[in-house]
């Protein structure tokens, strides 16, 4: 539950098969990369066979692999290759939907009669007045599709190509558990859920103007089906995890989903980080309200800054030093933390031209650029010319420049995964947030302090570009374990001065 977590989009990472497209190839040749950069985990986006109108997320067969990445022998192989260097393998479950080219969708149309057919969502009408207004997330429009072949309107939360299964019928229930099971029998430690926060439905078609997008989602049914799931989890050995996205932007929501009590979730996304501006009042809020909300239930939370849904870290901040000072915050947070690939790298978004658009959204292609491992035109892949074009500064900001760089934030966020290893407050202590201190500008300050028995340490974070000075707690000469502004600081007193966007690691002297 304490571990960091490396998000990998397979179609970004390494091509190896000389289609320009990262492949499971890639993974393993990247194993040891993480290895050495001290995460504990990896979590594939979906990998599973589709006609990648969603990339991915539009699911043909869940229990089989899309051979633009390779082939369930080499998922296999990624596993035990994974697990030989202590790292935990999780897959992409997209639960809510699948691709209308999936089998169980092709019969479902086929006719009225068919034994699939209520196993998605149909509504009777006629072709030139949609059921409601609901609205579909991406592309915008109507979440409705006509079917010329049945005469009838399918529901999709997403594109028409991804009709959203009927979890309401036990069928369907006990077919996706037999998903699950496919892939922990195969040695899989767990999942991230794809908006498993959708998979309950009221198809009663109450409209609702104001919540049109959510359509017919139904908590009180969602909760009933994650228990469910839960139950498949549970039942095998290991530390087996079901992590779900929820996104849902109301602390309190999200938590319920892993109240302990409640047996649902092991940990569900916190997404609020990604849209709050980087200030110090909006991080000492939302840290506060996730402090109390989790302390009451006894619950573990998650922490995420980056993703393949939203621009990079460095692109939102602006700054390489904000984007240093953002690293060094995440890892230092109690709960779990989501690392998105590439972030170790301090990547900025590509600029993407519209004639090589590739996302159905329109607006996500940025953050899912091919990442530069060496310097040079094809920076460590096939001479393929890549899906997407490259980050800025692929030549210079690639892994193999930056581990020439003590200095670099590759090494950087190195340095604060092993200080976060070998502290066992930093890694599952306690967290309480500090007074804001007195002086000009301590309020763009925010500092906390993690605790497990004797061990102990303060994070103290900046959010300006000017100098600030704080004042660290008496009782023990503080010192500097980890600098997100110069390795220089590091193993010397804190002077009490933080740099332009610092965040620092203290530990007792």
């Amino acid at each position: 539950m304490d571990a960091v977590v490396y998000q990998i989009y397979p179609r970004s990472l390494r091509d190896t098969s000389g289609d320009g497209v990262g492949d499971l190839g890639g993974v393993r040749r990247q194993l040891d990369h993480l290895a050495w950069l001290g995460v504990d985990a990896l979590w594939l986006s979906p990998i599973f066979p589709s006609p990648m109108a969603d990339h991915g997320y539009d699911v043909a067969d869940y229990c089989d692999v899309d051979p633009v990445f390779g082939t369930l022998e080499e998922l296999d192989l990624l596993v035990a290759e994974a697990h030989e260097r202590g790292l935990k393998l999780l897959l992409d479950w997209v639960p809510n939907h699948s691709s209308d080219a999936h089998p169980w969708f092709v019969a479902a149309r086929s006719s009225r009669d068919d034994p699939k057919r209520d196993w998605y969502l149909w509504v009777e009408g006629s072709p030139d007045q949609a059921p409601n207004d609901w609205k579909a997330a991406f592309p915008p429009g109507p979440a409705w599709t006509w079917d010329e072949g049945t005469g009838a309107w399918y529901y999709h939360r997403y594109t028409p190509q991804q009709p959203d299964l009927n979890w309401n019928n036990p069928e369907v229930e006990a077919a996706m558990h037999d998903t699950l099971r496919f892939w922990l029998d195969r040695g899989v430690d767990g999942f991230r859920m794809d908006v498993v926060h959708q998979i309950g439905k009221d198809m009663s078609l109450v409209s609702n103007p104001d919540t049109a997008v959510d359509g017919p989602s139904d908590p009180e049914r969602n909760h009933e089906l994650v228990r469910g799931i839960r139950t498949v989890i549970d039942a095998y050995e290991g530390d087996r995890v079901a992590v779900g996205e929820a996104y849902i932007l109301d602390v309190a929501q999200v938590a319920r989903y892993v109240d302990p009590a409640a047996r649902e979730l092991h940990l569900s996304f916190n997404f609020l980080p990604l849209w709050f501006p980087w200030t110090a009042a909006d991080w000492r809020k939302h840290l506060d309200e996730v402090l109390r909300v989790y302390g009451d239930l006894g619950a573990w939370p998650t922490w995420v800054l980056g993703s393949h849904d939203i621009p990079r870290i460095r692109t939102r901040l602006g700054r390489d030093d904000a984007a240093r000072s953002a690293a060094v915050l995440l890892l230092t947070l109690r709960g779990t933390v989501f690392l998105y690939a590439g972030d170790e790298l301090g990547l900025q978004d590509a600029v993407v031209p519209p004639e090589l658009v590739q996302d159905p959204a329109a607006f996500r292609d940025g953050c899912r650029a091919p990442i530069p491992w060496e310097p040079g035109p094809d920076h460590g892949w096939t001479s393929a010319t890549p899906w997407l074009p490259w980050p800025p500064e692929a030549d210079e900001r690639n892994a193999a420049v930056l581990r020439d760089d003590p200095a670099s934030i590759l090494y950087l966020v190195r340095r604060t995964l092993a200080a976060r290893k070998a502290s066992p407050a930093l890694r599952e202590g306690a967290m309480a947030l500090l007074p804001e201190g007195t002086g000009a500008g301590a309020t763009d300050v925010v500092a906390w302090e993690r605790t497990a028995g004797d061990d102990r340490r303060v994070v103290v974070v900046s959010f300006v570009a000017e100098p600030r000075g704080w004042d660290a707690p008496e009782g023990s000469g503080w010192v500097v374990e980890v600098s997100s502004a110069t390795e220089e600081r590091e193993g010397k007193p804190f002077d009490g001065l933080l740099e332009s966007h610092e965040a620092v690691v203290l530990r007792p002297g």
